[in-house]
């Protein structure tokens, strides 16, 4: 939560329910889970982006906007362990969320809240079904999830405990029948779905557009040297937030000059690694995508979180190689289609650690305002 908690509207009381059927202990297989595009939990929820207000019956309610996690790790049994936290104030047990701080990304705000109230530091996984509930008669309230791996079953002292004053790592069943609200089961069985499907346990492969640059038209020294424009540099200041929830160690980036721009801000905050690859670049990829091609099945087979920077063209060929190695009912939410992503857009690929497969995909806009 954040740093006015004590404001917070108080959420309305749910009846507990029965365990559902679908809530069991997942055991990891190596096939991703069957889905319909649309239905793909995490698929395309991360990248709407939305004003503040939703029309009810013809008039626009305040929209309240919070990100959460499901932290997990695997017990020595084989079994999956998760955390949930205790909030004196409510007198509940939930998962650890909190609001978005002005206009943080969600993903920044789901780690941000990880940390406040668990004391953990994560790198979130894959997006899972967000929630949506009524804050009485004058508000919606609606928190995106992520599934977010931990390493061990660490267990730091809750950092504000007037908010969280308690975390325990439960079992699934223990889970279900802990939380508070009815409708946090519907993350709890989408993560389980998830993990029975060998697709819970997953690293990052983020690709990036370069920002905003300078017209091309109004340019008149090589193609390689134009730059970022204003919003293009706005963009790059604001990526290194973003990237926070994903924390790619190694960035691989087409060598012209808009692209280094578009990734410095976070090779600075971040202390990552830039690899500068030719055959990112316009010019090469018009003579032998194939290289491209190449260059991201080597990226796919490293399975190390990785930052990839290029341009519009090149994007055909990084999207048609991530299409070869996704999932049957998740290609399909790859872009397919010019530009595929907007300039400065962000599309994190989550790719299987047991399986190799793109399980799911995720996309957010920068801003460049």
């Amino acid at each position: 939560m954040g740093p006015h908690a004590a404001a917070a509207e108080p959420e309305p009381p749910e009846r507990r329910e029965n365990t559902p059927a679908s809530v069991q202990s997942a055991h990891p297989h190596t096939r991703p889970p069957a889905r319909s595009p649309h239905g793909a939990p995490g698929a395309q929820g991360a990248q709407e982006h939305r004003d503040g207000h939703e029309q009810v019956a013809g008039q626009p309610l305040p929209l309240v906007r919070a990100a959460g996690a499901l932290c997990w790790h695997r017990a020595p049994d084989g079994g999956l362990r998760l955390l949930v936290v205790h909030r004196p104030r409510y007198r509940d047990w939930s998962w650890p969320k909190g609001k978005l701080e002005g206009a943080e990304p969600p993903p920044a705000a789901a780690v941000r809240e990880v940390a406040e109230e668990t004391g953990l530091d994560v790198r979130l996984g894959r997006a899972l079904p967000s929630a949506r509930y009524a804050l009485g008669a004058d508000a919606t309230k609606e928190v995106s999830y992520w599934a977010a791996h931990v390493d061990g079953a660490k267990h730091p002292l809750p950092p504000r405990p007037a908010e969280v004053d308690r975390t325990e790592w439960v079992t699934p069943e223990e889970a279900d029948a802990r939380l508070t609200r009815r409708g946090d089961r519907v993350q709890l069985r989408a993560l389980l779905a998830a993990d029975r499907a060998g697709a819970l346990d997953t690293w990052p492969l983020v690709v990036v557009r370069h920002g905003h640059a300078h017209p091309k038209t109004a340019w008149g020294r090589s193609d390689d040297e134009r730059p970022l424009a204003a919003p293009g540099r706005r963009q790059a200041e604001r990526l290194p937030e973003l990237l926070t929830a994903w924390q790619p160690k190694r960035v691989v980036s087409s060598p012209w000059r808009r692209c280094t721009d578009t990734v410095e801000p976070y090779l600075q905050a971040s202390g990552a690694k830039l690899k500068t690859r030719g055959r990112l670049t316009e010019d090469a990829h018009r003579r032998d995508p194939g290289r491209a091609a190449k260059l991201v099945r080597k990226l796919l087979g490293k399975g190390r979180p990785v930052m990839l920077c290029t341009h519009r063209p090149v994007l055909s060929t990084v999207f048609g190689e991530l299409a070869e190695h996704a999932a049957d009912d998740v290609s399909a939410l790859l872009p397919q289609h010019d530009p595929y992503l907007g300039p400065g857009e962000v599309l994190v690929a989550h790719v299987s650690r047991s399986s190799g497969l793109v399980v799911a995909v995720e996309r957010h806009l920068v801003p460049a305002g």
